[in-house]
């Protein structure tokens, strides 16, 4: 096993979007100038990953595929397969079984947006071990509303509830999931929950139980956004408008993160900057192509 896969999940039924998600999957609205889906694409990207499964909705397949096809312009492989109805994001994990086959895996939500100096760095650190589970957590003002982890004064991650009724911290488990190569036979046995779904939550209370978890801080530099409801993705759109405006850089642009991994070479983005014509995405991927 020397290989890490990746799983972007982009199913559901983006309810708490409606009527704005009805004709369209969530995944695939925009974020201030880019699709939904380029942020998770990144991360995955940023992390080492280049072998990549997206997890849709039959109806969003072909959309997806149509965006992105097989990967190729990324320098990467992408996939795809369907989820019939969502039944937990545990689940993507069976869906995914010959697809990760004996291999560690990463999952990232596709409403999940990650932001930070050295952010490359880090993924690439956390990634590369693929005999533990690593989780990511962001502290939030309102832990009522989330995956919550309680931590020992060793920063060790004592217990993980889901949306506790009494505080017990300040720490949100983000939507990236680092798991080692147990990860299908462990969410294959767990059980659904009372409300019919395979729980994340399970899963990592199994590597924690079994002394297998690590549960990262992210520190004050950087930014973790939920993309999932009208206020969140709002608030999304604005916080990528203006870190871009001020820094003059993208943030999830799958394009630049190629080229800058050494995925795709000069000549190659410049064949998709022709293909883009004359908009500012394109504009601003043959900046950073002169500025080299």
């Amino acid at each position: 096993m020397n290989l890490r896969k990746g799983i972007i999940l982009a199913g559901g039924t983006g309810s708490r979007l409606w009527p704005v998600t009805i004709p369209v999957c969530k995944q695939l609205l925009p974020v201030f100038n880019k699709p939904m889906i380029y942020y998770p694409l990144t991360t995955l990207l940023l992390a080492g990953i280049k072998d990549i499964l997206i997890i849709t909705t039959s109806e969003s397949i072909e959309n997806f595929k149509n965006l992105l096809g097989d990967g190729s312009k990324f320098g990467i492989n992408l996939e795809y397969k369907v989820q019939m109805e969502p039944k937990g994001i545990a689940e993507a994990f069976i869906i995914a079984k010959e697809f990760i086959g004996e291999n560690s895996c990463a999952l990232i939500l596709g409403d999940n947006i990650f932001y930070g100096s050295g952010f490359s760095e880090l993924l690439l650190n956390k990634s590369s071990n693929h005999n533990r589970a690593t989780l990511f957590a962001s502290y939030v003002n309102d832990p009522e509303n989330f995956g919550i982890c309680e931590f020992f004064n060793d920063d060790t991650p004592k217990r993980i509830v889901e949306k506790p009724k009494s505080f017990i911290s300040n720490w949100a488990i983000t939507g990236l999931y680092f798991y080692d190569q147990d990860i299908v036979k462990i969410a294959e046995e767990i059980k659904p929950s009372g409300r019919g779904e395979l729980e994340i939550s399970e899963v990592n209370q199994i590597y924690l139980e079994n002394k297998n978890l690590e549960v990262y801080k992210f520190s004050r530099g950087y930014a973790w956004l939920d993309a999932g409801t009208n206020e969140n993705l709002l608030k999304a759109s604005q916080f990528v408008q203006t870190v871009e405006e001020l820094q003059g850089l993208k943030i999830g642009c799958p394009e630049e993160v190629a080229w800058r991994m050494g995925l795709i070479s000069s000549e190659e983005l410049e064949k998709l900057i022709s293909d883009y014509k004359e908009v500012d995405y394109a504009t601003y991927l043959r900046s950073i192509l002169n500025d080299t």
